[in-house]
C-alpha cells in the first residue's frame, strides 16, 4: 500500500501523519510538496495534514485549496483513491469541494488545545471498521476554526446516509453543528476529521493510542 502526505508552507503535522502512515503500513509515505502537479505513481492513500497552511490567510485552507497539487488530489479522489484530511486538511478538503460544508471560527472565538472525547458513529466505513459503533475514544484536538457548519439539508443528508463518522462527547469544543467531528463524502473514499488521530498512535506521545484505528481500519479494509 503506497501513501503520500501533501506538504504546504505552514504545515506542522505532516511529519506526525507520515509516522502514523508508516506505523500502519510499514512503509514511509511519499512527501509531496504543494507545488507539484502530479502524485507519485501507484499512490493508494493521500493524507492532507494539519497545521496552518499559508498562515491561514483569507480562510483556513482557502489558499491551500488552490495549490497545484490539489488538482491531482481531486483527480485521485474522483478515481476512487482514498484521501484523509485532518484539522487544516479537513478545511482544505471542504475548500476544495471534496467534502460538504465548511469549517468556521470556533464559537467562543479562541484557539483550543485539549484531549477530546469522541464517539464513533459509523464503523461500516473504510476508515472506522476497527472500531465499534458507539465506541468512545480520546484523541487530541487543536483548532481555532474547527466549527463544522452546513445547511440543514446537507446535515440531514450526512445523517441519513451514515456519513458522520464521529461526534464530540461531553463538550462541543467549537460549536460544530450536531456535534460533528468528522464526515465522509458520498462515495466514502474521502474523509475529514477535525481532531488529530495521528497524535494518538504511540503511548509515548499521545494521551492514548485510540487514533491508530483510523489508519489500521483502511489497511485491513484494503
Amino acid at each position: 500500500m503506497k501513501t503520500a502526505v501533501i506538504v504546504f508552507p505552514g504545515s506542522n503535522c505532516d511529519r506526525d501523519l507520515a509516522v502514523a502512515f508508516e506505523q500502519a503500513t510499514g512503509q514511509a509515505p511519499h512527501m509531496v510538496w504543494h507545488q507539484e502537479t502530479s502524485l507519485p505513481d501507484g499512490i493508494d492513500l493521500i493524507g492532507v495534514p494539519g497545521g496552518f497552511s499559508y498562515g491561514d490567510y483569507l480562510r483556513s485552507g482557502a489558499m491551500a485549496a488552490q495549490s497545484p497539487v490539489m488538482r491531482a488530489v481531486s483527480d485521485a479522489a474522483a478515481d476512487g483513491r482514498y484521501v484523509l484530511g485532518i484539522c487544516n486538511g479537513f478545511q482544505v478538503l471542504t475548500e476544495s469541494h471534496l467534502l460538504s460544508g465548511a469549517l468556521t471560527r470556533n464559537d467562543h472565538l479562541h484557539f483550543i488545545c485539549r484531549d477530546q472525547k469522541l464517539r464513533i458513529e459509523n464503523n461500516s466505513s473504510m476508515w472506522t471498521s476497527d472500531f465499534e459503533i458507539g465506541q468512545e475514544i480520546l484523541i487530541p484536538l487543536k483548532n481555532g476554526e474547527g466549527g463544522y457548519v452546513a445547511d440543514e439539508k446537507t446535515l440531514d443528508e450526512l445523517e441519513g446516509e451514515g456519513r458522520v463518522i464521529a461526534r464530540y462527547l461531553e463538550i462541543n469544543p467549537n460549536g460544530s453543528r450536531r456535534d460533528i467531528a468528522g464526515i465522509t463524502n458520498a462515495r466514502g473514499n474521502v474523509v475529514g476529521i477535525m481532531p488529530h488521530p495521528e497524535h494518538a498512535v504511540e503511548k509515548l506521545t499521545g494521551p492514548t493510542t485510540d487514533g491508530l484505528g483510523f489508519f489500521t481500519s483502511l489497511l485491513k479494509s484494503l
